[in-house]
C-alpha cells in the first residue's frame, strides 16, 4: 500500500492553471490549518507563477496563532478589496466560498478543503474536497509528497501544528492518513518551535471573559449556550469554546458574542447525534452564513442585519435562534431516520 494517495493527476491539473505572468492570491480564514495549508500550496505553485500572496479575511488575536505566524515567519497579509485588481488568480484552502462574506464574489481557480460539500459545487476549475480528512494540512502533506517536495523546517512544523489543532491532538475526526502525515512531517519539523507555539495559549486580559462565559451558560436543547457580549476578537469565542470541550458532561456548546460589527456563534462538541455544522448553516438563514463539521462549526451575520427591535436583547435573540436551529435539525434527523 502506498504511503499516501498518489496525487499525480491532481498536481497536473493544478500545474495547467499556472502561468509565469500571473499573480496569485491564496485567500484564507486564518487558523492554524488554513495558514499551514496556504504555506504548502504556495510552496507548490510559487516557482511556476509570477508571485503568490497569502491573505486573510479575519483578524488574528489568539496568542498561539500569533506565535505561529511569528516563529514560523508566515508572510500573511490582511485582505483588502483594493487587492482584487492586482491579482490574476485566486485559491482558497480550508474553506469554501460560502464560509465567509469576504469570499463572496471572488472567483477561485483552486479550492482544497475538508469541510462538507455545499449543495452546489464551487465552480472552481480545480477542487479537492475531502470531508473524511481530519485536516487540510494532511491533504497538503500528500501533495508535497507526490510532488517530491521536501518541506522545510518551518513549513513542516506549520503542517504538523495544523494537523494537531484540527484533530484536537488526534482525538477528533482523526484518521490513519492524518497520523501518517504527521509522522512523515516529523522527519523535517522542529520540535522546539512546536513547543514554543503550544505554550502560547491565553492572555491575562482574556480571563474576565471566562467568568462571563460561566455566568451566562445555560441549557439550549441538548447542548449549552454561553453569551459573552462584545469581545475584542472572535478568537476569544474560539478559545472559550475549545475550553468547554474539556468539561465532562457537555454534549455541545455554542459560545456567542459580537465582534467587528458581526454577531458570531462558535460551536464545539458534537457528542451524541447533533450535527453542529448543520445547525450553524441554518442558524441565521439568509441573513448570514455558517457551516463546519459535525463537532466544530461557526456561524455569523452582520449586526446591522439584526432586526432593530432585537438588538436591545441580543442574548435572547441568539438563544432563541439556537433553540430553533437545534430543534429544526433534530426534526430533519428524525424524518430521515423514519424515512
Amino acid at each position: 500500500m502506498a504511503y499516501f494517495r498518489v496525487m499525480t493527476a491532481q498536481l497536473e491539473q493544478i500545474y495547467r492553471l499556472l502561468d509565469k505572468n500571473e499573480d496569485w492570491c491564496i485567500l484564507i480564514n486564518a487558523d492554524p490549518d488554513a495558514i499551514a495549508s496556504a504555506m504548502a500550496l504556495s510552496r507548490i505553485i510559487r516557482s511556476r507563477v509570477k508571485s503568490v500572496t497569502l491573505a486573510r479575511v479575519n483578524d488574528i488575536a489568539r496568542p498561539d496563532n500569533l506565535a505561529m505566524l511569528r516563529y514560523l515567519r508566515v508572510p500573511l497579509v490582511k485582505w483588502r478589496g483594493s487587492m482584487r485588481r492586482k491579482m490574476h488568480r485566486y485559491a482558497i484552502v480550508d474553506s469554501q466560498s460560502h464560509h465567509h462574506p469576504d469570499f463572496a464574489g471572488v472567483e477561485f481557480s483552486i479550492v482544497i478543503d475538508h469541510h462538507p460539500l455545499p449543495e452546489e459545487l464551487t465552480g472552481a476549475q480545480f477542487q479537492d474536497i475531502r470531508p473524511e480528512y481530519g485536516s487540510v494540512s494532511t491533504m497538503m502533506a500528500e501533495y508535497l509528497y507526490s510532488a517530491d517536495i521536501r518541506p522545510g523546517r518551518l513549513l513542516a512544523t506549520a503542517l504538523q501544528y495544523g494537523i494537531r489543532t484540527d484533530t484536537g491532538t488526534f482525538g477528533r475526526n482523526c484518521t490513519e492518513v492524518d497520523l501518517r502525515a504527521y509522522h512523515w512531517l516529523s522527519r523535517f519539523s522542529d520540535t522546539s518551535l512546536m513547543t514554543r507555539i503550544l505554550r502560547s495559549e491565553y492572555l491575562p486580559e482574556w480571563l474576565p471573559y471566562f467568568t462571563r462565559a460561566f455566568d451566562t451558560m445555560r441549557p439550549c436543547g441538548r447542548g449549552s449556550f454561553s453569551w459573552l457580549g462584545k469581545v475584542k476578537s472572535s478568537d476569544i469565542l474560539v478559545v472559550i469554546a475549545d475550553f468547554f470541550l474539556k468539561v465532562h458532561g457537555l454534549r455541545w456548546v455554542a459560545v456567542c458574542g459580537v465582534s467587528g460589527g458581526r454577531v458570531i456563534s462558535v460551536f464545539r462538541g458534537g457528542f451524541g447525534n447533533m450535527d453542529l455544522g448543520a445547525v450553524a448553516s441554518c442558524l441565521f438563514g439568509e441573513l448570514g452564513g455558517g457551516g463546519g463539521h459535525k463537532n466544530m462549526a461557526r456561524a455569523e451575520m452582520a449586526l446591522a442585519d439584526v432586526p432593530e427591535e432585537e438588538r436591545k436583547e441580543l442574548e435572547s435573540f441568539m438563544f432563541q435562534k439556537l433553540v430553533a436551529a437545534e430543534k429544526s435539525q433534530r426534526s430533519v434527523k428524525k424524518s430521515a431516520e423514519e424515512g
